[in-house]
């Protein structure tokens, strides 16, 4: 094409077909304004320039000042020497020699700031572009980020696509000052109303709402200040990249495209990938690309740089997390503008049946996302349909089916989180979450603590305090284990959930014909194949507490320590919980640092885990680890006495916004279990008014129906109410307690007529809880307990 000049020469670039998408007719196209003489902003500078001559804002002659660390100081250069203008370009460190030596060859004078001001390098600039239009009277300053002709310069642009494509339908493009895209979106929708634009920022960008990060590497978009010429309404959906994911990006651009690129064509090349696997066949999307690559090539292009400011630090996602408005993100994450735009969907994969897990369901909701339940047999949640959530019918025990059925049921990325209140799907749910690009705990660390055995084996290797113990497959070689490891003993499965088949046995006899027991169960509750496998281990008579934290990038925070008091032998059914529990200083410090070392040892790193712990004459025994929230209404308890919830807590890390936590306990709080201790059939249970009104009692409440069998409890299903108390002391607590129980009467009778008979519905053995973390029960509900320890069955 012949051009009279260089002004002249600027705009009609190339389009290019890119890959993404082909396979499903998806029209990918790249807007190559890196093509330009130097870039994009030719474009602008030449807009803003001959409109400031046309109206006498620039006499012939006059200094032009400019701020800014790219592109558009290129294009002011070009367009303001070639017309005979002193050009005078502020600029910061950060710019690369490349672009430097561009603008000194093109006879500019460049100012670089030394130090970022309270508003970041833009402020800075700012300051210094003031000072030299105040020492050179009659300068012109195009002001970019407010100047109307920056964005009036895309409509050629815009013209030049409708004329190549025809129609647009999605328009994506990155944003600093706002003028490319919303310049060229504004007049692309004069034609094609239903056009869908997308912007594309950095993290740590206070364009869309996030906090300012001066440091962030990205240049070309971002911005620490609001530029005017950014107009939110006209863009549907804003993605963030962090430093890593845009470079990498932009290194695969010129890998798999051929094309040598800046950071920001890679950062709209890798979402263009996301916007083409959304979009249905048929659908052309379209990508401005900015810069090329020569500007970058110290940075971006080399590995030294990538080395020196230690990128791959930094989290990178394989697709984007949708997120609400307000949630700080720190890898690839986006968010829909539009009012009646869907939700994000919080996905839990099955649940407790029981309030808990429609509790979950409703905090999901709240937050204001689309709760999701996943499962395999909706029938079994009571109050499902009452939480509004949709419900993805799907095979949870089948990794891969169950992939199929969410990534089915909605487009990739947008699944804000995943997570379960089941402790049988706690892998499931990770291998989910990996599955749709979320970060999530590792299987194998899951694994790993739901499998008591192999936990004893990791913990043995890291020398964490512990019960001495040995894994047996069969009756007689848990006999020989006892022998060996002395008796009384406990006998467990490796692989249960609660309390259920935990003892003591005071004979190898007896642990032959528990561990006989336990290895024959074939299924669980959920019907999912159990180890066939038990561990008998020492017995530790010492006080036992629970160790609550909370990773967050894996650092594990203490969110408190749990006093707890069980039955008596053989059972071990946990009857009180009260926190803060009543510790020394040092022992609680102790104990925690165990747990801490306990917790990197089994490689768990992500959100709550709930430790039980014996406090022996040498220091703490670890008894198990579960990654999970506790159960027995610990959560509750600590909500009490901090004002936090704990299952709020676990929706929104798994969000991946930072959870709100417990700064120490402001309050004391405890639960007392109602257990009967005698069998017979439940007539009732008297004294309720009386206890509820004792000072300091929050709540009793029975959860054992009339007519129901019942017994001295052999593990926490035979719970059948509790009371809950708070306190500004564990001594008001206990004595609110104690107080409260004296009062409460459980009836019995031995007729057995029409009773539901154990393991039934209503009985008092049960495949999983009926209260669970963080309920706030009003009413009684089914028979059946929290079991010990938590909140998923353990």
């Amino acid at each position: 094409m012949l051009s009279q000049n260089v002004i002249e020469a600027i705009g009609n670039t190339p389009l290019v077909r890119l890959r993404p998408g082909a396979d499903r007719d998806v029209r990918v196209y790249a807007k190559l304004e890196m093509n330009n003489l130097f870039a994009m902003k030719d474009r602008v500078a030449r807009q803003i320039i001959t409109e400031a001559r046309a109206t006498g804002a620039l006499a012939e002659g006059a200094p032009i000042v400019e701020s800014s660390s790219g592109t558009m100081a290129l294009g002011v250069a070009l367009v303001g020497t070639a017309l005979g203008h002193p050009v005078h370009i502020v600029t910061d460190p950060r710019i690369d020699r490349t672009t430097l030596a561009k603008l000194e060859a093109l006879g500019c004078e460049v100012h670089v700031v030394s130090a970022m001001d309270a508003h970041g390098w833009q402020g800075a600039r700012l300051t210094r572009l003031r000072e030299i239009m105040d020492a050179n009277p009659g300068a012109f300053w195009p002001r970019q980020y407010e100047n109307p002709q920056n964005p009036a310069a895309y409509r050629h642009l815009a013209h030049e696509l409708l004329a190549d494509l025809g129609t647009v339908d999605v328009l994506v493009g990155a944003v600093g000052s706002g003028g490319s895209l919303c310049g060229t979106s504004r007049v692309l929708r004069e034609s094609l109303p239903e056009l869908y634009v997308v912007g594309v920022d950095c993290v740590g960008s206070v364009l869309f709402g996030q906090p300012d990060r001066p440091q962030r590497l990205q240049s070309g978009l971002g911005n620490s200040l609001h530029p005017k010429n950014l107009d939110h309404a006209l863009i549907d959906e804003v993605h963030w990249l962090n430093d890593r994911e845009a470079f990498g990006a932009t290194r695969e651009l010129a890998r798999t495209e051929k094309l040598f690129a800046g950071n920001t064509s890679g950062s709209v090349y890798r979402v263009l990938e996301a916007m083409a696997a959304r979009a249905a066949p048929g659908t052309t999307v379209v990508g401005i690309f900015p810069d090329r690559g020569d500007r970058y090539a110290d940075t971006v292009h080399s590995d030294a740089h990538w080395a020196e400011k230690e990128l791959r630090r930094l989290p990178v996602a394989s697709v984007p997390r949708q997120v609400l408005d307000g949630t700080e993100v720190h890898s690839w994450s986006f968010r829909r503008n539009r009012a009646d735009a869907p939700r994000p969907a919080f996905v839990f994969v099955e649940s407790n049946t029981t309030g808990t897990g429609m509790l979950a369901l409703r905090i999901a909701a709240e937050a204001g996302y689309e709760p999701v339940l996943v499962t395999g047999d909706s029938t079994r949640y009571k109050g499902l349909a009452e939480t509004g959530a949709t419900v993805v019918d799907g095979d949870t025990d089948d990794p891969d089916a169950l992939v199929r059925a969410v990534t089915k049921a909605f487009e990739p990325g947008c699944i804000a989180g995943v997570s379960t209140t089941s402790e049988f799907y706690l892998a499931a749910a990770a291998g989910l979450a990996t599955a749709v690009g979320l970060p999530a705990e590792g299987a194998e660390a899951i694994a790993g603590c739901r499998d008591k055995g192999r936990l004893r084996e990791t913990l043995e290797r890291a020398g964490i305090g512990q019960p001495r113990f040995e894994v047996v497959q069969d009756g007689p070689s848990a006999a020989a284990a006892a022998e060996r490891l002395g008796t009384p003993c406990v006998v467990k499965p490796v692989d249960d959930s609660g309390s259920t088949r935990v003892r003591r046995c005071d004979s190898a006899q007896q642990a032959a014909e528990l561990a006989g027991e336990i290895t024959a169960r074939t299924t669980n509750g959920r019907g999912q194949p159990m180890a066939g496998r038990a561990l008998v281990e020492q017995y530790l008579d010492a006080p036992e507490y629970s160790v609550e934290m909370f990773g967050i990038d894996g650092v594990h925070h203490l969110i408190g320590i749990t006093e707890k008091t069980v039955t008596g032998a053989p059972h071990f059914v946990e009857s009180r919980h009260l926190v803060p529990a009543d510790l020394p200083a040092e022992a609680a410090r102790e104990m925690t640092g165990t747990v801490s070392a306990a917790l990197r040892a089994t490689g768990l790193g992500r959100g709550p885990s709930h430790t039980e712990v014996k406090r022996t004459a040498t220091g703490s025994a670890v008894v198990e680890i579960n990654p999970r929230l506790a159960g027995g209404l610990i959560p509750e308890l600590y909500r009490l006495a901090t004002g936090v919830d704990l299952l709020a807590a676990q929706v929104a890390h798994a969000a991946g916004t930072t959870p709100l936590l417990p700064d120490g306990c402001t309050r004391h709080a405890g639960i007392q279990f109602i257990l009967p201790d005698e069998p017979g059939v439940l007539e009732g249970v008297t004294g309720l008014e009386e206890a509820r009104a004792v000072p300091g009692v929050e709540r009793v409440t029975v959860t054992a129906a009339a007519g129901t069998r019942v017994a001295p409890p052999t593990d926490a299903y035979g719970r059948i109410g509790y009371v809950v108390a708070v306190g500004e002391s564990r001594k008001t607590v206990v004595e609110a307690l104690d107080r409260a129980m004296a009062l409460v009467r459980v009836d019995l009778s031995d007729r057995w007529a029409g009773a539901a008979p154990s393991g039934a519905p209503g009985g008092p053995v049960a495949t999983e809880p009926t209260v669970g973390v963080g309920e706030r029960p009003e009413g009684p509900l089914p028979v059946g307990g929290e079991p010990q320890g938590g909140p998923f069955g353990r």
